[in-house]
């Protein structure tokens, strides 16, 4: 059986708007995640769906409980503990594709790989292999204004996978993408799961969720139920189908 990469304990995050009133985001007792798992979180907007995603990544403090990744408890660290831990371990492709609009695409993987490693050979190598790995050599010297959303959205990948992380986390990564760039990015991102990477990634779309093999529903920032991708559903179409005729039974 796969190992637990990720498992969280009596997991809160309460904001509080004023001295009297608080908003539990999430409350989730009980939690895990296998090493390879692509885990799929989705929920209605403010159903605390992204803000569980930015507390398993460490991005954002937990009220109270545990959060566990390979033994180590990232609620006990602090802020400079966790970025070095996130530099370390984690690779991040948001719906904001965030790329340093001053650099070509190769210097953006270049300078996330450089504050990881002071290999710079190893590093340029490792760089150049992935945007072979993602059709976008012929980018490399190009800034992001001249290439496309599609373009850009898989160089962020490739940024995000330059330290070889043993997770990534996706929010949204393709909300500002048309159809076929968005197409891309998920079967960039299927592929590497294929290979083994873990990848937890929030979405609203069913289709993209159907990428995942496993599915987390959450509302009200609790568990709702969770939908797992069997080996029977190849076909695409199988999985998209399967999955929404789960998600409108619990209310979608």
């Amino acid at each position: 059986m796969s190992q637990n990469i990720i498992k969280c304990e009596k997991l809160k995050k309460i904001y509080r708007t004023d001295k009297e009133t608080e908003v539990c985001a999430v409350d989730i007792p009980d939690f895990s995640i296998k090493k390879g798992e692509f885990t799929i979180i989705m929920g209605d907007s403010g159903s605390g769906k992204s803000t569980f995603l930015y507390l398993l990544s460490g991005l954002e403090k937990a009220t109270s409980g545990c959060i566990n990744i390979m033994d180590n408890h990232i609620e006990q660290m602090n802020e400079a503990q966790l970025a070095l831990w996130r530099r370390e371990h984690v690779g991040f492709v948001f719906q904001n594709i965030n790329l340093i609009s001053s650099m070509t695409l190769l210097e953006n993987v270049l300078f996330s790989g450089y504050l990881h490693s002071a290999d710079r050979k190893k590093v340029r190598e490792r760089a150049e292999q992935l945007l072979d790995i993602f059709s976008l050599s012929s980018q490399a010297q190009k800034y992001p204004s001249q290439m496309s959303g599609g373009q850009q959205q898989r160089g962020a990948i490739a940024r995000a996978l330059i330290n070889s992380p043993d997770i990534i986390f996706a929010d949204e990564p393709t909300g500002s993408l048309n159809s076929s760039n968005g197409k891309a990015v998920m079967d960039a991102l299927a592929d590497l799961n294929e290979k083994g990477q873990t990848i937890i990634m929030v979405t609203h779309d069913y289709k993209l969720a159907a990428y995942g093999n496993r599915v987390i529903y959450i509302r009200d920032g609790k568990i709702l139920s969770e939908f797992i991708v069997t080996k029977s559903m190849k076909k695409m179409s199988e999985r998209e189908s399967a999955l929404l005729k789960w998600l409108e039974r619990k209310g979608w």
